[in-house]
C-alpha cells in the first residue's frame, strides 16, 4: 500500500437483476475512468426484492454474480468487491456472500455474512434475515493485495459487532471493507457513527459502498456510501443518489495516525478475555 484511489459505489438495486448489473457496470466504468484501483459494490447489488423471489433466483444469481465480478474486474482492470449476493446453502437457505476479485479475475477472498439482521424497528418495519439466510461459520478473511495493502472483509450488520473488526485489525487489516444496504431509519442515526468508530478504534481506513433510495414496497436504504480515514475523518460521501464516494488511500496517513495514536499497542487482552 502506498497511495491509490478507492471508489465506494452507491446503487438503488431492485428485483430486476439485468437492470441492476447494468447499473453496476456503468458505475464501475465511471470509477475506473477516474482512476480507481479499488472499486466496491454494495450488499445486494444484483437483487433487492422479496425473499421468496430471492430464494428462487439464488442458484442463478450465485453463478451470475461471481462471473460478473470476474468479468468486470478483468475488463476494467480494478480490484473489485462484490458486497453481497445470495448463494444456495442447502435446505432452502442461502448465504449472503461477498467476494473480492483481482484484476486478472482471480478470487482473492470470500466471506459469508456472520451477523444476521433480525430486528423490529420503531418505524414499524420488521426484518428477519435469518428466515432465509444462514450465518457464515468461518472467520472473516484478511487478504494482502499488492499495491492496496491488507483488506478485511465484512458485510453491513457486522458493523455493530466491534469484536469482528478487532479480529481483522489483529490480523493486519489496513482497510475495513463494509458494503451495506443499511435501512434509512437506522442509518440516519447509526451509519456514519458506527463506521467512524470502527475506523478510529482500529486506526484503519473504512471503505463502505451502500444502497440508497426506495427498492420495493417500503424498503428504503440510507445511502451515504463513505470512505473514512484512520483518524475517523470522512474523506468522501456519496450522498443519497446513486453514484460514487471516491478518495485516496495513503500509507503515510495510516502510519502517521498509528504512530500518533498507537492504541492497538496499548491493549491489555489478558485483562479482557472474550466470553461467549
Amino acid at each position: 500500500m502506498s497511495s491509490y484511489l478507492a471508489a465506494a459505489l452507491q446503487l438503488t438495486s431492485t428485483p430486476d437483476p439485468d437492470a441492476n448489473l447494468q447499473a453496476a457496470e456503468e458505475q464501475i466504468d465511471l470509477a475506473a475512468r477516474q482512476g480507481a484501483a479499488l472499486v466496491g459494490l454494495p450488499e445486494n447489488f444484483a437483487f433487492l426484492g422479496d425473499d421468496r423471489q430471492k430464494l428462487a433466483l439464488a442458484p442463478m444469481l450465485a453463478e451470475r454474480c461471481s462471473q460478473f465480478l470476474v468479468t468486470m474486474a478483468h475488463r476494467y482492470q480494478v480490484i473489485l468487491l462484490g458486497g453481497g449476493f445470495p448463494v444456495p446453502a442447502g435446505d432452502g437457505a442461502i448465504y449472503n456472500r461477498a467476494e473480492l476479485v483481482g484484476r486478472d479475475g482471480q478470487l482473492l477472498a470470500r466471506y459469508d455474512k456472520i451477523h444476521l439482521f433480525d430486528v423490529n424497528l420503531p418505524d414499524g418495519n420488521t426484518y428477519q434475515e435469518s428466515a432465509t439466510v444462514r450465518s457464515g461459520d468461518s472467520s472473516p478473511p484478511v487478504v494482502h493485495v499488492s499495491g492496496l495493502g491488507c483488506l478485511g472483509l465484512s458485510i453491513c450488520y457486522d458493523v455493530r459487532f466491534p469484536e469482528l473488526y478487532r479480529f481483522l485489525a489483529s490480523r493486519g487489516a489496513q482497510v475495513l471493507l463494509i458494503p451495506a444496504a443499511f435501512t434509512a431509519f437506522t442509518g440516519k442515526d447509526h451509519w456514519e457513527v458506527l463506521l467512524r468508530a470502527r475506523a478510529i478504534e482500529n486506526t484503519a481506513y473504512v471503505f463502505a459502498p451502500a444502497q440508497t433510495g426506495v427498492h420495493y414496497h417500503r424498503r428504503q436504504s440510507h445511502g451515504h456510501a463513505l470512505v473514512i480515514d484512520p483518524w475517523g475523518t470522512v474523506l468522501a460521501d456519496a450522498g443519497t443518489s446513486p453514484g460514487v464516494a471516491m478518495a485516496e488511500m495513503r500509507t503515510d496517513r495510516l502510519e502517521q495516525v498509528q504512530r500518533q495514536m498507537p492504541s492497538l499497542c496499548h491493549r491489555k487482552p489478558s485483562l479482557f478475555p472474550l466470553h461467549t
